[in-house]
């Protein structure tokens, strides 16, 4: 038997869903216009509890200080002033708190990134040293990826006769344009070139539970230019949406609902048009993300746009194997995604639509053909797809067919009240919590598991938490809630930094690759699911 370690990761292997052969897969968007971002109408949450917060590293020495208009004190290249509940530049000795996410070290001196959590600022220091060691804050509004609008920001040197100095506190955050914002300390010795700097954190605002906090992180990676988010993915930008929309339904929390209607408007045009493209399972993401974003703010359009991106995969249903949508609209390859989805989007849409009937059989129909068409195996897990002989052809159990399955009979069984529709996710969904395959150790672990969040795997997962999660809040004795107990503790202890961003392992060991939102999207998906269970 194959061991994971011996499997290719994501970088390597077939995009589940392609046929050999086929041309890749294009995921990138380039949206040209760059409009300004609405203002961020937040209303901050009340610090995590204690149980739930990092361990904060021991106190600080106090540093030796000296008066503010300090000859040795220097300051940065301005950069844009940022006002928040204060503005920029704000004397620390009026915090209102003083807590350290993070500390580094520097040929002896300690760097330290201070925050008060009360002001929505932060600050940084540097102790055990001499007189000229430099310090100061960099500012990022994308997760740490770029600071060039908050570099050096209060940069100043250690007055003569201390040992230490601090800069002037700083905004986390620049609300005015929806700017997610986190930040480090930095610093240097005065006679050597070596710089180090802290790990990125931020501020407690919109992190009163771990869902929340995931939700903050995620929309780090929100690009405010394009409505999409980091690597600009565009399936993979609908299933981040819905587990922001999901968020805010789930914790009440809405401070990120102007992320709905700016990537809907920045993005109902493109490719083409009301978030179709060749690709039918993207189609549907985007569909069912359009479904949640109606449910939360009653906007119709979101449901305008839903009934296009059914009808589009409506229009490639065919008879090939008996029926079922294709997977691209040039490829006549029948897969599970695709279809799982397209039940589900038919019967949510038949849900919200008064007197249809239209939605409901076309749901209907496509689950008969899907259950009847061998892509479910002998041990109730959902293999990718079917052969040219329309048998199942024996292709990985992603963790996303056995989980988008879920949430397409729970909404079938809401349309229509067939028990039977019920007994049958319990079955599948007792197959894939309790698959050692697909949980070794008791933990969640994707086919082929892979160190980036960039690649499509990465968003599996999530989906996967978010289709169990909805069937379980749907039945009473809520079932799978320990499990998803389970899943979100082990990825809270051993998968996320101090900025709260998460990796692709939920069972650890921590690892934090250069781009992507796929994995902070699956980690936002899972504690969303935990909690609404």
């Amino acid at each position: 038997m194959t061991t994971l370690s011996e499997m290719p990761s994501h970088r390597t292997a077939r995009r589940p869903g392609r046929l050999p052969g086929a041309r890749p897969r294009r995921r990138a968007v380039g949206i040209a216009a760059a409009v300004a971002a609405a203002c961020l109408l937040a209303v901050p949450l009340a610090p995590a509890p204690p149980a739930e917060a990092d361990a904060a590293p021991a106190a600080a020495t106090p540093v030796r200080t000296a008066p503010h208009n300090a000859a040795a004190a220097v300051r940065a290249a301005a950069a844009a002033e940022i006002c928040d509940i204060h503005c920029d530049a704000r004397d620390p000795g009026t915090a209102a708190g003083d807590r350290v996410p993070v500390t580094a070290a520097v040929h002896g001196r300690t760097l330290r990134l201070h925050v008060s959590d009360p002001d929505v600022m932060g600050w940084g220091s540097i102790e055990g040293g001499r007189p000229g060691d430099e310090v100061w804050l960099d500012r990022s509004f994308d997760g740490g990826k770029t600071w060039a609008s908050g570099s050096r920001l209060g940069a100043t040197t250690v007055p003569a006769g201390s040992t230490g100095w601090r800069t002037q506190m700083y905004n986390v955050d620049d609300w005015a344009n929806a700017g997610v914002g986190a930040l480090r300390a930095c610093g240097k010795a005065g006679d050597r070139a070596e710089i180090a700097c802290t790990g990125w954190a931020r501020n407690d605002r919109n992190a009163g539970s771990r869902s929340t906090a995931a939700a903050t992180a995620l929309m780090m990676l929100w690009d405010r230019d394009t409505g999409l988010f980091e690597t600009n993915g565009w399936w993979t930008g609908a299933n981040a949406l819905t587990a922001v929309i999901d968020n805010a339904r789930i914790s009440g929390m809405g401070s990120y609902r102007y992320a709905i209607a700016q990537t809907y408007d920045k993005n109902v045009n493109a490719r083409d048009g009301q978030f179709r493209n060749e690709y039918l399972d993207d189609t549907g993401w985007w569909g069912l993300a359009w479904v949640a974003a109606y449910d939360l703010t009653g906007d119709s359009r979101y449901l305008s746009t839903a009934r296009a991106d059914a009808d589009h995969m409506r229009a490639y249903w065919t008879t090939k194997c008996g029926g079922g949508v294709q997977w691209n609209t040039g490829i006549a390859y029948k897969n599970a995604i695709t279809n799982e989805l397209y039940v589900q989007l038919n019967a949510a849409l038949h849900n919200r639509i008064p007197g249809d009937t239209t939605y409901l059989q076309r749901a209907q129909e496509g689950w008969d053909w899907f259950e009847a068409s061998g892509m479910i195996n002998s041990g109730n897990l959902v293999n990718d797809g079917l052969n040219d002989s329309c048998a199942n052809n024996g292709e990985p159990t992603w963790t996303y067919n056995q989980g988008v399955v879920l949430g397409a009979l729970t909404e079938l069984h809401r349309a229509t009240g067939d028990a039977e529709l019920l007994e049958t996710a319990r079955d599948l969904a007792d197959a894939s919590t309790g698959s050692t395959y697909l949980n070794p150790g008791g933990i969640l672990r994707e086919v082929n598991e892979g160190e980036d969040c960039s690649s499509d795997g990465a968003s599996f997962k999530g989906a996967y938490v978010r289709g169990l999660g909805r069937l379980n809040a749907y039945l009473a004795d809520r079932p799978y809630g320990a499990y998803l107990d389970r899943q979100a503790d082990a990825a809270y202890a051993n998968d996320r930094d101090a900025l709260g961003m998460y990796g692709p392992h939920w069972a650890g060991p921590l690892v934090r690759p250069a781009t992507g939102h796929g994995c902070q999207q699956g980690a936002l998906d899972l504690m969303n699911a935990a909690e609404a269970g």
